[in-house]
């Protein structure tokens, strides 16, 4: 088991924002790839904790050819864009966004006069040229959500073979990564062979089993089986 803890690592940003980059893989940066942070798993190649300072954005840009996904921690945020245009993400909620080969630009905008907190991820497509697609989520009180991969005879989620699942664990709740898996923690704490995992920490391994010592939201990236291909 690999563990990166966020708070451990250098804080990096850009415009209106001030995050920990815990996943830089070598396909998505490749010289510019800074010395800390994971490589990524499947097609996931970026994972980022962030905080808007207040008032803060992105500032307008553009995607090709790349899945964005945008996990609301704490606070909202003020969706500008191609598209979703106008939408409010708020506490808990998850945005996505496949930019394929027609693309996208978007800005991020704090309306608020406190930080927020959000988590960003990047999702290398299975397929280019696709069309450009935009969708939202707010997860469960407790169980899990798909917010992305899946065979293509649904559309709940973009479909691939990389999976993102958000997992809202009860306080003594136990869970198993079966294969290689990331897995982050959002907030609460959890536990394993001893060791305990607080907000910010990311790991990576298999057949490895945690229980929550409190209340839990986790993402677990990980691949699709043989079976459900």
């Amino acid at each position: 088991m690999k563990i990166t803890i966020r708070d451990q690592l250098p804080k990096t940003g850009f415009a209106g924002i001030r995050e920990h980059r815990l996943v830089t893989d070598s396909r998505a940066f490749g010289h510019y790839k800074p010395t800390y942070g994971q490589e990524g798993l499947g097609q996931f190649v970026y994972l980022a904790d962030a905080q808007f300072v207040p008032h803060g954005e992105t500032r307008m840009h553009s995607h090709r050819e790349i899945d964005v996904i945008s996990l609301m921690a704490r606070g909202r945020v003020r969706h500008e864009g191609s598209l979703g245009h106008g939408t409010e993400l708020p506490e808990g909620s998850i945005q996505v966004q496949r930019a394929g080969g027609e693309g996208f630009s978007h800005n991020e905008v704090n309306p608020d006069s406190v930080p927020n907190r959000m988590i960003q991820m990047w999702v290398l497509p299975e397929k280019a040229g696709e069309d450009a697609g935009y969708k939202t989520y707010q997860p469960k009180t407790f169980g899990s959500l798909r917010i992305y991969g899946g065979t293509d005879n649904q559309t709940e989620t973009f479909p691939g073979q990389t999976l993102i699942d958000i997992l809202d664990l009860q306080q003594d709740e136990l869970f198993t990564m079966p294969e290689e898996s990331l897995l982050y923690v959002v907030d609460g704490t959890l536990e394993t062979e001893g060791t305990l995992l607080g907000e910010g920490t990311l790991l990576r391994g298999q057949s490895v089993s945690f229980t929550a010592t409190s209340n839990a939201r986790l993402i677990w990236v990980h691949l699709m089986s043989e079976v459900t291909r």
